[in-house]
């Protein structure tokens, strides 16, 4: 593999010099670097103690990344360094060196990059390499891509190399499977001259995906080849837009779906309405056994070649953010509607400045599973696992999540922003904790921002949480052996007041305090105080106080964040 990328690399930069002069007035060097620390310290009052810290006093996360780009051809790297990781940071991240490199060239006709590939076919059901710095998570593929343009609108990818696992080498004798994918795409408008102008859109798209791994199970019979395919379309007509795809996986037994010898279905499909003042979408997905990897024995969010994305909205604010959706790549039925509506300023509701109103309801289920199959049966052959009805929906409910936001500018120098959520959440399933009550709650936040001159202002943040635990759960949480399920269980409120001096300046207090947990001792202040420093391009933020046990997800995939306490310090700049 290394001498084949290397003898593709000195082909392509042969054909670059042959192909242009070397111009360095036109060439552009730009990039980025970010380090994240964190000092831990011992806070008994929330349970850290010399043991849960492990030794690890510092926590260091950083990257660096340069990129290069003279005419039509592109190069860069990432320089990295877990020294050692943050808390809630995978260990295996541990160590320094350069992760990612890549150069490419396209001439609009032709594109060839070798390297550390990103990339996505259509909704990633197939195929998306991508990399989440705050979740540690990068599947990026290292070996060649290739793009080739034949006709106006026609789009032709290919994709081939193994992905990234942390620090392990790239060798050949290394377990992990080898990626191989195709994607074709068509947009009719460009392809038509008649249609260039049309209200009618149309593009059309096709993905094939396989990985090759050798089997070492002594159990099973895991098959050596497995491909996945998935068709799309996307339509429109004036205001009106449509799009759907769906994706199939031939049988993929694995360690995450307990070696079953099923088939893998996805699909997703959008309506959408927009105009000036008013939106409206729905959307509407099905997930079935569609885990894809390119190691059988990955688990977690190891490896993963396809993406499934989630439909739900996407909060940030701290307390409802507390209980994150993550996606089931093993079955979900999903929908979501959202309605977005401008009340025109000038009328009675709407005031002076207008007043923007979202309403939002997502929700999630389990899928049916019929005929389920006992696979300590199954021999080396294993079993099917279980059938499944297309269209059927499970009264099990994953997760949902009724709000509605307004956001209104009342004069020049206030702004308000509330919201009200209904929360249904399974944490048993959604994080792994069986046996863990399912959490009803109820949550409103007020966010009013003060203009006090051009440059300064004040923002004040208010916050709470209602969760149906109540004190009839007591004696059950104070004797069960994992009372850890109950952390961030109860009653929550949270305040933020946060002070800016444009454009350099800001500095916030803020406190999340779970008044209401079922467990006395759980009852604790969560309390920070930042102040940061904001030059052009450049933003450090020194930052200290507790952090709280909880999950960060960030597009559908999360990670566990445990409780720590002290001080952390962020820089970030670009150039």
């Amino acid at each position: 593999m290394r001498r084949f990328i290397l003898l593709l690399a000195l082909i392509a930069s042969a054909t670059i010099l042959n192909a242009q002069i070397l111009d360095l007035e036109n060439s552009q060097v730009n990039g980025s670097f970010q380090i994240d620390g964190q000092y831990y310290q011992v806070d008994e009052g929330i349970g850290i103690t010399e043991s849960t810290i492990g030794g690890n006093v510092f926590g260091i996360n950083g990257f660096g990344k340069i990129n290069y780009s003279l005419g039509n051809f592109n190069a860069g790297l990432r320089y990295e360094a877990y020294l050692p990781p943050m808390s809630g940071f995978d260990t295996r991240l541990e160590g320094c060196g350069i992760a990612n490199y890549f150069a490419s060239y396209d001439n609009g006709t032709i594109g060839i990059t070798i390297g550390d590939i990103y990339d996505q076919f259509g909704n990633g059901f197939v195929f998306r390499t991508y990399e989440e710095w705050s979740l540690g998570f990068d599947n990026s593929l290292r070996g060649m891509r290739a793009i080739y343009r034949p006709a106006q609108g026609v789009t032709l990818k290919a994709v081939y190399g193994k992905q990234r696992f942390y620090w392990a080498p790239y060798g050949a004798s290394e377990s992990r499977g080898i990626v191989r994918g195709f994607d074709g795409e068509w947009d009719l408008n460009q392809s038509f001259s008649g249609m260039s102008s049309s209200k009618f859109r149309a593009t059309i798209g096709g993905s094939f995906v396989s990985k090759y791994q050798k089997n070492t199970n002594n159990i099973y019979y895991i098959p050596e080849n497995v491909g996945a395919f998935a068709g799309r379309i996307n339509l429109g007509y004036g205001r009106f837009a449509f799009s759907t795809e769906y994706a199939y996986k031939i049988n993929d037994p694995s360690a995450f779906n307990n070696y079953i010898y099923k088939e893998g279905q996805a699909i997703l499909s959008s309506l959408s309405y927009s105009q000036k003042g008013f939106g409206v979408i729905l959307q509407v997905k099905r997930v079935d056994n569609m885990s894809f990897k390119s190691d059988y024995q990955g688990v977690k969010n190891d490896l993963d070649i396809n993406f499934i994305p989630p439909i739900n909205y996407t909060h940030t604010h701290s307390l409802p953010a507390i209980y994150s959706y993550a996606t089931q790549p093993l079955g979900e039925m999903a929908m979501q509607l959202q309605i977005n509506y401008t009340i025109p300023k000038g009328t009675i509701i709407g005031g002076k400045y207008g007043t923007k109103i979202t309403v939002d309801f997502s929700q999630v289920n389990d899928i049916v599973r019929d005929s389920i199959f006992n696979d300590v049966d199954g021999g080396i052959n294993g079993t099917p696992g279980y059938t499944s009805n297309f269209f059927a929906v499970s009264d099990h409910i994953f997760y949902r999540d009724f709000n509605i936001e307004i956001e209104r500018r009342l004069n020049k120098k206030w702004k308000l922003i509330a919201q009200y959520i209904n929360l249904y959440y399974d944490m048993a399933t959604i994080e792994n904790h069986p046996g863990a009550p399912v959490v009803k709650a109820n949550i409103g936040f007020v966010d009013l921002t003060y203009r006090i001159t051009n440059k300064q202002s004040i923002r004040l943040e208010l916050q709470h949480l209602w969760d149906n635990i109540n004190k009839s759960n007591t004696a059950e949480a104070s004797v069960i052996d994992h009372s850890d399920l109950y952390k961030k269980r109860g009653n929550w409120a949270a305040a933020l007041v946060e002070y800016s001096i444009s454009p350099k300046w800001f500095v916030s207090v803020a406190d999340k305090y779970n008044y209401g947990n079922p467990i006395v001792e759980n009852r604790d202040h969560y309390y920070t105080a930042s102040v940061g420093y904001i030059k052009e391009s450049t933003r450090i933020t020194l930052t200290g106080g507790r952090q709280s046990e909880g999950m960060v997800c960030v597009g559908g995939v999360c990670r566990v964040v445990p409780a720590s306490s002290g001080i952390s310090l962020s820089i970030v700049t670009s150039f």
